[in-house]
Order: C-alpha cells, then structure tokens, then sequence
C-alpha cells in the first residue's frame, strides 16, 4: 500500500485546516506513504458541499457518516464535526477497522474518551487526537529544552488560551455554546489546549480546584437553523447559553509542580492566544500563538550580569520540522502544524507506531476537564480520574 484513501467528516473550519494538510503534507515532507483525499462528507448533501469538495481537493462528496466510514475502500477516517458526533463515528470507524485522526477534545464526556480509547485498542487501529500545538516548532524545541535538563526541577506551570470572538451579546447560539453538542464551553474549546500542552511538556495532572462562568445567559438564535454550524447570522428569537464562557482552575501535577490555568471567549484584544510559561530550577520558557516563531528562554546557570529572557526565532534547519519548509528566518504560520501532525500520522502507520498524542493522551486531558466540571460544583480541589 502507497496510498491511504482518506474519509474526512466535517467540512468548515476544521475541514479546511485539515484539508490543507494532506495537500501539502507529501509535497513538502518526504514520505514513502501518501493521502488520497477520497470523500469529504457534510451535515447536508447540498450544492455548497459539493463545491467544497472539489475547491479543497476531494474526489466525492456524502452527507451520510455511516455510509462514509462502512466504505471498504477508507482506510483513514477524520473526524472534524461537532463534539457530540466525535464518539459514535470513532466507534463506528474502530469496529470498520479504519485508522482514525479526531479532532479536540476527543469526547464530550470521560465516560464517552474511554469507551472510545477501549474500541480503538480493541480493534487495533490507529488513533491521533489533534492537539496541533505540540506540533508547532517553537513548542517542539521547548519540548527538546526540556528534556535536555536546561529548566532543571519544574516549579510552576502557567497555561493560558484567551479569544474574544463571541464578547457580543449580539453574537448567535451557534453549536459551540450548546452542551448537548460542544460538552462544555471555553472549558474543552480551548482549556483543553492548555491542558494537553502541560501534560506533553511537564507532566500528568493530579489534581484541580476550579470555576467555570458564563457571563451572557441567553443569546439570540442563528436566523437559519439548517446552517447553526457556521452561520452567524442572528434571528430574533432567544435561547439559552449552556456551556461556560470562561474557565480558571489551579492544579497540582504528578511531578509536585503546580500550575495556573485560564482559558476564556471574553478577553478582549486576544485573538487567539494560546500561550505557556514555565518556570524550573535552572530557567524558564515562555511562548504564545500569536508570535509562534519566537520562544524566550531564561537561562538562570548565567551569571545574573548576563541574565535576562533571550528570544529564539525557531526557524533555523536544525529545529523541529523547520527543514521542509523555507530559509532561516522566513516564518511559519498556523496551518503549518496540522501538516507537521499529519506527517508524523503517516510516519507512524509506516513504523507501525501508535501516534502522539493518542486516544490515551485525550482521554487524560479529558479526565482533567472532567475533573474541572465536579471541582466547579463541589468548591473543592478534586483529584483527576484517568
């Protein structure tokens, strides 16, 4: 086999960023495997999905996910829809025996992670969950920074993912702002970002104390109800919001370091700043989305006349998957992790390896998050349940 016939469910945002990627991903990383991109499917056979398909490079269009993921001729089955669809599809492609790609959080629930990360180890599959941050080469190179000992003992972990894209009141009850689709708001929006990245560069979350706020109530509903996915267009009729707009919570991880979260829709000027900042024994990091080439590093070893936050613009041959792209100091941008992702996918079916981060390394993240919900309610530091 050269070829893996791809099945992509979900056609917007998500559709887009990762139909990007397996344009790309063999035009710019040698690979002995390729992607072909077979079927795109959309909540509706429509002429509108039909046109995407073609404008993205799809060879078919289908609106029905189950006929999609039965194909015997699918060998990898991405989901990019809604949080709620994410486990039955997961379920229906582990027992079809596809390899799955799933964007985050992996589940809505725990309950649902689990019973996903079960199938898929079951039916010996494939799975990723799209966490595409770690991917970015600055965040891979503090990975590398780390592991070489130069923050020495991990004291304080800082995890932020600030956006303000629905601060109108104005702005419609679209998907996002529903429990019964999303599972929860800013809290597995984009909290699970910042969650997934402590994990991959410190260590496992043992415990949380957290709250979560929802600061507009009711919102108008979208003026079409078939196209809520993407449509922002309000009507006049009110509904109301049922996930959290902001989500705070403090942790102690498994290596005694500790850790500062905030993750919220409402900061205004923040766009999308998903950020760290780690402080060791012997030096610090320090890194946001919005300038993602730059990472800063304090090397305290220094004596203190030299001290001070350098920055490191990640763009030289030598860091993280910078050598398939352009010449030093030309940059990279948001699309290009989901490449880099996708490249490692291919890697790992070619090795026979499971991918990073996996179906296990969602469902921790989920724990946490499960973990953030109950210490919500209860006012109490509450351990997470892997």
């Amino acid at each position: 086999m050269t070829e893996l016939n791809v099945a992509l469910i979900g056609h917007l945002f998500m559709g887009k960023a990762h139909s990007n990627a397996y344009r790309q991903v063999s035009r710019f990383f040698d690979t002995k495997l390729k992607f072909r991109m077979k079927v795109l499917c959309g909540k509706a056979c429509t002429d509108e999905l039909e046109a995407t398909a073609r404008k993205y490079g799809w060879e078919e269009s289908d609106c029905e996910w189950e006929r999609v993921v039965a194909r015997p001729d699918i060998d990898v089955v991405d989901i990019s829809t809604p949080g709620y669809l994410h486990h039955p599809i997961a379920l229906r492609a582990a027992q079809a025996g596809k390899h799955i790609i799933c964007e985050k959080p992996l589940a809505n629930t725990l309950a649902e992670a689990k019973e996903m990360l079960r199938a898929v180890e079951k039916a010996g599959v494939k799975h990723y969950v799209n966490y595409c941050y770690r991917r970015v080469p600055a965040v891979a190179f503090a990975k590398r920074l780390i592991e070489e000992g130069r923050l020495g003992e991990i004291y304080r972990y800082h995890g932020s993912y600030l956006q303000d894209w629905i601060m109108d009141p104005e702005f419609p009850l679209v998907w996002r702002l529903e429990k019964k689709y999303a599972g929860s708001g800013a809290l597995g929006d984009i909290a699970a970002h910042a969650t997934d990245m402590s994990q991959y560069l410190n260590s496992d979350v043992a415990e949380v104390a957290g709250a979560l706020t929802t600061f507009i109530k009711e919102r108008p509903r979208p003026a079409d109800p078939s196209g809520a996915w993407g449509s922002k267009a309000a009507g006049t009729k009110k509904g109301r919001v049922t996930v959290d707009d902001d989500a705070c919570f403090l942790a102690h991880f498994k290596n005694k370091s500790i850790g500062v979260f905030q993750a919220t829709r409402f900061a205004g000027g923040r766009r999308n700043y998903h950020a760290f900042e780690i402080h060791g024994s012997k030096g610090s990091l320090a890194w946001n989305m919005e300038q993602c080439n730059e990472l800063q590093f304090f090397d305290r070893t220094e004596p203190s006349v030299r001290q001070g936050f350098k920055t490191i613009l990640v763009t030289e041959a030598e860091h993280p998957y910078v050598r398939a792209w352009w010449p030093p100091g030309h940059i990279i941008g948001y699309e290009h992790p989901f490449v880099h992702a996708f490249y490692d996918f291919l890697t790992c079916i070619e090795e026979d390896r499971v991918p990073e981060p996996s179906f296990r390394d969602g469902t921790k993240v989920q724990a946490v998050l499960d973990a953030v919900e109950r210490s919500a309610k209860s006012r109490r530091w509450e351990r997470v349940r892997v």
